[in-house]
């Protein structure tokens, strides 16, 4: 039988989703040799990376029980077949002579090209996270493309936000006077549990979010909250998330000088009282995408410039009293209880978090299943934060639309214990606000 599409996946696939050898549908899937080998290196480590390595090799495993890896051996019921492309030799276009240099990329690109050239006419598509590799690919007449499965369509994104205009007086009136309304049929095509809407008749506008456990139309206040005080809408909707205790998973978008780590951490120390602890955390992603091994000092030196931005909303935060206030006293007391953790996420992995406010700051840089595996180990009693940018991504094979927090505002929007808060307007300075639009 002639095939119509064959798909090769490079490492950075596989280690991006283990499940990627199942989602080509009926089309046949090939691994290059090399691949297998570097895939291999990822299996020893408690990163996703590593459990993305030995999950995949164990359904390799069970795959090819008793058969033979060079053959076309099926994926299942409704799918295609899958071998295993050993070295390729004597091709009459060899990446490795090409490019002059015998790297796995290139030993790779060779695989791809050699099944290209046994398997015609089928169209042969290099799938990879690297961008450089693609390119590659194609220099050498190679169709390659990007990993697409479980990509989010920002340009749809959920904002969390919706703006009404000419809203009926009579309503505007009610939620004004009441707090609530019961009226949501104007809304019907928009409503969404825990959404904020910004209700507006000419110059009269009011703050509101749908309360899925009252099903009501609910006014929002601005509060003023621990030294912090929102300077626009989309904050005031951001920081009564944060402070609803009926909400558990709150993420907050937004580019830089938006306020999303401040407000967050702003609103945890306000509700202190109802958590044991608060950690704020962020993922360690070093410059050049080298190992914090390499620099110098112990272990607390490595990471003290990566944790820096969390510390100066702290530190803000306790500017905005006099060291002898009771709030400014209660921070130092609680750091030296070990009731507020700021550290890297890595630190972390493996806990369970009962009665506790999570906060992850940076949160576009994880991946899908990073940000599941933090939800999934949410216990009793615990909120969970997670903030960031997703146009600005510093980890490799991760971009707007495959990283873990484009990935949950899309997956939970409409969830009764979920809210989420796209902040646009910029609060830093008129500068910060001026690079964001221009730069």
């Amino acid at each position: 039988m002639t095939k119509d599409k064959i798909f090769v996946l490079d490492t950075s696939v596989i280690l991006h989703d283990h499940k990627a050898l199942l989602s080509f549908e009926e089309h046949d899937v090939a691994i290059p040799i090399t691949t297998l080998e570097e895939v291999d290196t990822f299996k020893k480590g408690g990163g996703d990376k590593n459990f993305a390595a030995r999950q995949f090799i164990r359904t390799l495993d069970q795959l090819t029980k008793g058969k033979k890896l060079q053959n076309w051996i099926s994926l299942g019921e409704g799918l295609g077949q899958f071998k295993i492309i050993l070295h390729a030799n004597k091709l009459q276009e060899d990446a490795k002579h090409i490019f002059d240099s015998n790297t796995n990329d290139n030993k790779i690109l060779n695989a791809a090209l050699s099944i290209k050239n046994k398997e015609t006419p089928a169209r042969v598509i290099l799938v990879s996270k690297d961008i450089n590799l693609r390119l590659k690919a194609k220099s050498l007449d190679l169709e390659a493309e990007d990993y697409e499965t479980g990509k989010i369509n920002t340009q749809e994104l959920y904002s969390g936000i919706k703006i009404i205009e000419n809203v009926d007086e009579e309503i505007l009136k009610i939620i004004y006077k009441q707090g609530a309304t019961e009226k949501v049929d104007f809304l019907q095509e928009h409503l969404k549990n825990n959404h904020y809407y910004l209700l507006k008749n000419g110059k009269t506008s009011i703050l509101t979010y749908f309360n899925p456990i009252t099903k009501n139309l609910e006014r929002v206040e601005k509060s003023y909250t621990y030294g912090v005080k929102p300077r626009n809408y989309e904050q005031t909707f951001a920081l009564h998330a944060i402070l609803n205790p009926n909400i558990k998973l709150v993420t907050i978008q937004g580019v830089a000088g938006t306020g999303k780590t401040l407000l967050a951490l702003a609103g945890a120390l306000e509700q202190k009282n109802r958590f044991d602890q608060i950690i704020l955390a962020r993922p360690i992603v070093p410059l050049s995408n080298k190992d914090i091994g390499y620099l110098p000092g112990d272990a607390s030196e490595k990471i003290n410039p990566y944790m820096e931005p969390l510390w100066d909303n702290l530190k803000f935060i306790k500017g905005q009293f006099n060291e002898t206030e009771k709030k400014n006293v209660a921070i130092d007391e609680m750091l030296k209880e070990g009731k507020i953790l700021i550290t890297p996420l890595a630190f972390i992995r493996g806990r369970s978090f009962s009665k506790m406010i999570f906060i992850v700051d940076e949160a576009q840089n994880l991946s899908p299943h990073e940000i599941k595996t933090i939800i999934t180990r949410a216990g009793e009693d615990t909120k969970i934060i997670f903030t960031g940018d997703i146009k600005q991504i510093d980890t490799p094979y991760l971009d707007e639309q495959s990283n873990g927090l484009s990935y949950v505002i899309d997956r939970m929007k409409g969830q009764e214990l979920y809210a989420h808060v796209t902040l646009e307007k910029g609060e830093r300075s008129e500068l910060a606000n001026l690079a964001n639009e221009l730069l």
